[in-house]
């Protein structure tokens, strides 16, 4: 009897020094289990614990230094929640979310702001409209992933100082903004200019697993050149310089919507 309690007194003692440890567990013990995970992007200067920590530096794959990460979670997590806060913030790009992992592989985004300079996305990033520049802002207070993809989306976006790089130079688009939606897997966003730039913008975006679509009626307000020259590439221009844009592909493309 002596020696079961005796095993059960050391057992107890394992247990609240491992519960100890776990409770204040320096965050840069896990960085050797961590860092495989993160595809070449380093976290250097690690402090704080598991709970609560800061990387001051976070390294690209190429060796840029791009801001500092600053996290906080929830020790609910030992109950099997995953809620965290997680900030970055660099000299490009700023973001804050709170994460909630749910159960079949889903995530919970809430108040989830960024901030960025589009120039942060390199001369590798290109679409057939050109390289877009300018600052760009996104305020999504929920949004629920599964496999990346939104289920469900309430998000706004401010495109300031639009442009457009081509290879004939640089295309202001003025100011635009989007709303966008998402139900049961599919998206539903609205683009529209501020109505003072040198473009009009009406337009929707349908996206879906399966397939895509884009309508949008495109004016120029100016007689800018270089304007209507980018507005002719991207398809028969009417008289006044306006293009009517109807776009899409995938497996199964959405219903037009756009009048």
């Amino acid at each position: 009897m002596n020696y079961v309690r005796k095993s059960l007194l050391g057992l107890g003692v394992l247990l609240l020094a491992s519960a100890v440890l776990l409770w204040f567990l320096p965050a840069r013990w896990l960085m050797p289990w961590v860092e495989p995970q993160l595809h070449g992007w380093r976290l250097q200067q690690v402090q704080g614990s598991l709970w609560q920590g800061r990387a001051a530096e976070v390294v690209s794959p190429g060796g840029e230094m791009v801001g500092e990460l600053q996290w906080r979670v929830s020790r609910l997590a030992l109950l099997g929640r995953l809620l965290s806060r997680v900030s970055f913030n660099g000299p490009q790009l700023q973001f804050s979310t709170t994460v909630e992992r749910l159960p079949g592989d889903r995530i919970v985004l809430s108040d989830a702001n960024l901030h960025g300079e589009l120039s942060a996305l390199g001369h590798d990033f290109t679409s057939p409209w050109g390289q877009p520049r300018g600052e760009m802002q996104v305020a999504a207070p929920q949004a629920e992933l599964q496999g990346g993809w939104p289920l469900q989306l309430d998000a706004r976006a401010h495109w300031k100082h639009a442009v457009m790089r081509t290879p004939h130079g640089d295309v202001a688009l003025g100011e635009l903004q989007m709303q966008a939606r998402a139900q049961g897997g599919v998206i539903q966003a609205q683009v529209h200019d501020d109505g003072n730039g040198p473009l009009h913008v009406d337009g929707q975006i349908q996206l879906s697993p399966l397939g895509w679509r884009l309508d949008a009626a495109l004016r120029p307000r100016q007689t800018d050149p270089s304007l209507h020259r980018w507005l002719a590439s991207l398809g028969p221009a009417s008289a006044d310089g306006s293009v009517v844009i109807h776009r899409s592909g995938g497996l199964a493309t959405p219903a037009r919507t756009l009048k």
